[in-house]
């Protein structure tokens, strides 16, 4: 199963960041959304996982959750926009997805894949404008994230 992840698009949907997100089963946005239509753009392309970010403040994305936690493909992947607010007990998660920083990552830390997708919106300084590919095998469990670059 592959999960297409973005974050930190504020207002801005680039065409490069739906082509690399065609052909996921499920997308997850972690955060900093700021007008409904960015959504609008990415569930013509799967059903979605939306947390509110820092700069979600307008009508249309101020009341979507600030977390979330959801199963995909027999992995349970926990949602929050800052890594700041990921509670310190993860018993049975398998990934935590994050934005905010704006800077793409992907670790692993006590079993638990970390991964920030970076920002697919407007670039902030020199960083790379990323979204997150995150792909479970359904059969194994195993599961693996890369770092797609939409402009360097």
């Amino acid at each position: 199963m592959r999960i297409g992840l973005i974050s930190d698009t504020h207002n801005l949907v680039r065409p490069e960041a739906l082509d690399a997100l065609r052909g996921c089963e499920h997308i997850i946005h972690a955060g900093d959304i700021c007008k409904r239509e960015v959504l609008d753009a990415l569930a013509a392309l799967a059903p979605l996982t939306v947390v509110r970010g820092n700069n979600d403040i307008g009508e249309s994305v101020a009341s979507l959750p600030e977390h979330a936690r959801i199963e995909l493909g027999g992995a349970t992947i926990h949602v929050v926009h800052d890594i700041a607010d990921v509670p310190a007990r993860l018993d049975g998660v398998d990934v935590v997805v994050t934005g905010h920083s704006h800077k793409p990552v992907f670790a692993r830390r006590d079993g638990v894949l970390f991964v920030n997708p970076g920002s697919a919106g407007p670039r902030r300084f020199k960083l790379p404008v990323t979204v997150g590919l995150l792909d479970i095998d359904t059969d194994t469990k195993a599961i693996d994230a890369r770092i797609v670059t939409l402009i360097a």
